[in-house]
């Protein structure tokens, strides 16, 4: 009998220690890069969320330097783990910074959002810019790579993250990297697309 319990137990303790929640999945600009980490806008989010979605937690798998392979490879084993309702995916930039065939980039994309999918997420995607030195034809390809997977896959889609920060000159001294003072307008941009992923039932 008390073998029976036992296994009983067992299955029923995954299901009911389930994380759920927003996984975001980033690079520098999600990870607060140069700034302090309680200044950037996830954490900004994660605060939010406190307020409006209590029951919501977040967790922030960014990686500075990060790009969309590098995702494409870490997100598998980040939802097993975390098990998120929504996931949040801003990649690309680095690709874009290193000359990455946007081709490469489209599909690496739209395979996080199969996967974020498979496992049950509403996924999210916020798209970057590069600067126009990299060449006119290169940056219509890289910014085109993210409407056409919005488009094809039906995601949720910001096209631009860091809207309004280049023209608040709030960049660091980089010229790449938001400023504290630019978090929460990259929260306000990125909150209208991350709002319909979240799940009605845990929201006021």
């Amino acid at each position: 009998m008390l073998g029976r319990l036992l296994i009983v137990f067992c299955l029923i303790v995954p299901a009911a220690v389930r994380a759920e929640g927003v996984l975001v999945l980033g690079d520098s600009i999600s990870a607060a890069y140069g700034i302090d980490e309680t200044e950037g806008w996830v954490q900004l989010l994660r605060q939010r969320l406190d307020t409006q979605c209590s029951a919501l937690p977040v967790v922030n798998a960014s990686v500075s330097g990060d790009t969309s392979d590098g995702g494409r490879v870490r997100l598998p084993a980040l939802l097993e783990r975390h098990q998120p309702d929504t996931v949040v995916i801003e990649l690309g930039g680095n690709d874009g910074l290193r000359g990455l065939p946007p081709r490469r980039l489209a599909g690496n994309l739209e395979t996080m959002i199969r996967l974020s999918r498979e496992a049950g997420a509403e996924p999210v995607l916020l798209g970057m810019r590069i600067p126009p030195n990299y060449g006119r034809a290169y940056t219509r390809l890289f910014e085109q790579a993210f409407k056409d997977v919005a488009t094809d896959t039906g995601v949720p889609f910001l096209p631009f993250l860091l809207d309004g920060v280049v023209e608040a000159g709030q960049l660091q001294g980089d010229g790449i990297h938001p400023t504290a003072e630019a978090q929460p307008r990259l929260l306000d941009n990125a909150w209208p697309v991350i709002e319909t992923a979240l799940p009605d039932e845990a929201c006021e």
